[in-house]
């Protein structure tokens, strides 16, 4: 299992970012969390197979159709997973 943390920019909070990443998350059997930072950003951490890792990564970089993500950073993180998936 591998997990990954990313910063996701743009217009990515009050379009329903964090519920449609979970959802998404959720459907691909990855555990993890999406939070709204106090910049404007959103913060995902997300563990599983790497293939859904992807699949996910490629989400984040479209988003909900809402949203408008100008940048997306992820890096591989060494965490103990979280139990399910939560936004914050």
């Amino acid at each position: 299992m591998s997990c990954m943390q990313c910063r996701i920019s743009g217009r990515v909070q009050g379009v329903f970012f964090r519920d449609s990443t979970r959802k998404i998350a959720r459907q691909l059997g990855l555990r993890g969390s999406a939070v709204n930072l106090p910049d404007g950003s959103v913060q995902v951490v997300a563990c599983g197979e790497q293939k859904s890792l992807e699949v996910l990564k490629n989400f984040l970089a479209e988003g909900p159709s809402r949203a408008r993500v100008d940048r997306v950073n992820c890096e591989v993180v060494e965490i103990d997973p979280p139990a399910g998936f939560r936004i914050g």
